[in-house]
């Protein structure tokens, strides 16, 4: 199979070399055309995904035409607030029948709209807009350590031809017709991991983080219930899965981003101290302005937000937390 993989950060390079060890002929597209060059040249991508050499198979290049051209599916791998712009320069070279496969996990700012709903309305075609989530660090997938992550889509047919195209030995996937649900985890389980780093930041210990989480996870499925999304879903891949690996991790990039917060950092100096996006960051605030407005209780996203926009102390956020009137865990 030919395969586009639009976005040459961490994940979208793990992806190159993931499939390109089965055999598909892989072109990685980048948006910087003097580090994508840079990275054509060396083979490695330090900025991304370090102490990795990428086949001479995988062609690395700025060109999009080039990249897209004759391919039978593409990888949409670049962070969620770039998805738009990135999809409505490539349009036009993109064939109507192509199927797109999102591996974004966030809210777009501006419009809460999700990368799959993105996608379909600067594309057209919704039901070729597939979505990919689950625990799946860029690092383990370079390493071909074992890595399970869940499809999920509408077209059944091609869902299930997807699935086991993309498949290797090392990435099992499961398929789930839940879209909305599966992005709603990647999204909403970065904001719990910030949450997660900003506890482990104060060193508050594993007590605290395991509250974080349990109550973290009823948070996100009392928001995905309220869109529709089926709370199932939230138990699975994309939902436990997905905010253990980025809470714990060493490489959950949200997880290290609250971790700096927690230490004192303030917003700009956390972002201007990684080149790695924390895509929980902007999600937050789209978050708890959907939630307020659906009346959806979600303290700890939104103490999140206030730390990160408001001002608030993270010792302070962590009081209120704690101070909330007592109720039943139902």
């Amino acid at each position: 199979m030919r395969v586009a993989i639009l976005g040459n950060g961490g994940f979208g390079t793990a992806m190159a070399l993931a499939l390109q060890r089965v055999g598909h002929t892989i072109a990685l597209w980048g948006h910087d055309p003097v580090y994508t060059a840079q990275i054509a040249a060396s083979r490695q991508n330090p900025r991304y995904l370090e102490s990795f050499v990428l086949p001479d198979a995988i062609r690395v290049t700025h060109d999009a035409a080039a990249v897209l051209d004759r391919a039978d599916v593409a990888l949409l791998a670049v962070p969620t607030q770039h998805v738009r712009g990135v999809l409505v320069a490539m349009a036009p070279t993109i064939p109507p029948t192509l199927p797109i496969v999102s591996l974004a996990k966030g809210l777009e700012e501006r419009t809460g709209a999700r990368p799959s709903e993105v996608a379909a309305a600067v594309l057209g075609h919704p039901e070729r807009v597939f979505v990919l989530g689950g625990p799946s660090h860029a690092e383990e997938i370079a390493r071909d350590l074992p890595t399970t992550v869940v499809l999920a889509g509408t077209d059944d047919e091609s869902l299930q031809r997807l699935q086991a195209r993309l498949t290797t030995p090392t990435f099992r996937i499961y398929r789930n017709t839940d879209m909305l649900g599966i992005e709603l985890c990647g999204a909403l389980k970065n904001v719990m991991a910030l949450a997660a780093g900003i506890a482990d930041g104060l060193g508050y210990g594993d007590n605290a983080k395991a509250a974080i989480l349990s109550r973290g996870i009823v948070e996100m499925m009392r928001f995905g219930q309220g869109l529709g999304a089926d709370p199932r879903t939230f138990a699975g891949l994309a939902g436990v899965g997905d905010l253990a690996v980025t809470a714990f991790s060493s490489h959950g990039r949200n997880r290290a981003f609250g971790e700096r917060i927690g230490r004192g950092e303030t917003l700009q100096q956390a972002l201007a101290a990684s080149a790695k996006v924390a895509e929980g960051v902007w999600t937050s605030r789209v978050v708890v302005e959907q939630a307020q407005r659906r009346h959806v209780d979600m303290p700890i996203a939104t103490a999140v937000a206030r730390v990160l926009f408001e001002g608030l102390s993270p010792r302070a956020a962590v009081r209120e937390l704690m101070e909330r009137d007592p109720k039943s865990e139902a």
